[in-house]
């Protein structure tokens, strides 16, 4: 799932190499961050949150093998 949601993110944005994706796995969670450029967060994250809300989407719909819950946070 990471190289998924660093996949995406690298298709937004501006600086492709300032992405920076980690996994952070949680006794019943794994939450996966997702930085960027401070010049590129509005990309990332859309209008009214439109493609952050897609990208968790995208991940949620990738993660159902897991027995785990998976979240995207953007920092």
């Amino acid at each position: 799932m990471v190289e998924l949601v660093s996949f995406i993110a690298r298709s937004l944005v501006d600086n492709p190499e300032q992405v920076d994706v980690q996994r952070v796995e949680e006794d019943d969670a794994i939450i996966i961050e997702l930085r960027v450029a401070p010049d590129d967060m509005g990309k990332v994250i859309g209008k009214q949150g439109r493609i952050a809300k897609a990208i968790r989407t995208v991940v949620k719909a990738a993660s159902l093998k897991e027995d785990k819950r998976v979240t995207v946070e953007i920092i």
